[in-house]
């Protein structure tokens, strides 16, 4: 297998970001992924007792399609995030500040409108938590071919950006990915234990670019394959550097 391509999600529903190289950390998550969430009216969230909560909670493509019309980066030494619609900065602010976090979720709010079910609020994960999909998510891989096996079967093409996945791997049969539960997989300086298969949702039906509901990739998936899974979640046994190019191995 090759890693071809590494992101991470700062903000929980937000852009992807590309890397060239990710610095993973026994027993941690992909660096700088869902650190953060936007709370869609009151969620039950307790920074002292950080718990998992379903996806539903936050603004999401799911729910929230608009949010594909906006780009956002964020800049880990500033504790930034930038918000830029059609080319042009819109909103910025300081996440680790009051002020900052009042002028991201202000303007969202106000981007919204009606898709708003309460005050959005922009939450910080506490050390050792993060906002994921699932329990046991450390660091999310797709196999590559396995997403052009669904877009063969669904009779158009498949962004695999759908799939919100922290590694993108290549040169693997479709489906390689099911035999990879419970074993160790190499990459780059890196070694991951593979927990479970990812079950997919209603998400992967929005069209990361338009927000447009315009696939059902759970219904694909069930009618031709049998099940609704597609990539898999992996913790980091040993700490390491992985880059894209690098080679890996189960």
């Amino acid at each position: 297998m090759r890693v071809v391509h590494l992101y991470r999600h700062p903000v929980k529903g937000l852009s992807p970001e590309p890397l060239k190289s990710a610095s993973l950390v026994e027993g941690g998550h992909f660096p700088c992924d869902r650190l953060f969430a936007l709370e869609n009216g009151p969620s039950g969230f307790d920074p002292a007792a950080p718990a998992h909560l379903p996806k539903i909670k936050f603004l999401m493509l799911m729910r929230n399609g608009a949010l594909a019309a906006l780009a956002t980066r964020y800049d880990d030494a500033m504790k930034t995030l930038t918000i830029e619609r059609q080319g042009e900065p819109v909103a910025q602010g300081r996440l680790d500040r009051p002020d900052g976090r009042a002028a991201i979720e202000a303007y969202l709010t106000t981007f919204l409108g009606e898709e708003i079910r309460g005050p959005v609020r922009l939450l910080a994960a506490p050390d050792g938590h993060r906002f994921m999909d699932s329990k046991s998510g450390f660091v999310s891989l797709i196999n590559l071919s396995s997403v052009e096996a669904i877009a063969e079967a669904a009779g158009k093409s498949v962004d695999p950006l759908r799939f919100r996945a922290n590694i993108h791997l290549a040169d693997m049969e479709p489906w390689a990915e099911t035999e990879f539960v419970g074993k160790t997989l190499t990459l780059g300086d890196a070694k991951l234990e593979v927990v479970k298969m990812i079950d997919r949702c209603a998400a992967t039906g929005v069209d990361p670019d338009t927000g447009a509901r315009d696939m059902d990739i759970v219904d694909t998936l069930r009618k031709n394959f049998g099940h609704i899974d597609c990539g898999v979640y992996a913790k980091v046994l040993e700490s390491g550097e992985v880059k894209v190019g690098d080679l890996g191995r189960a």
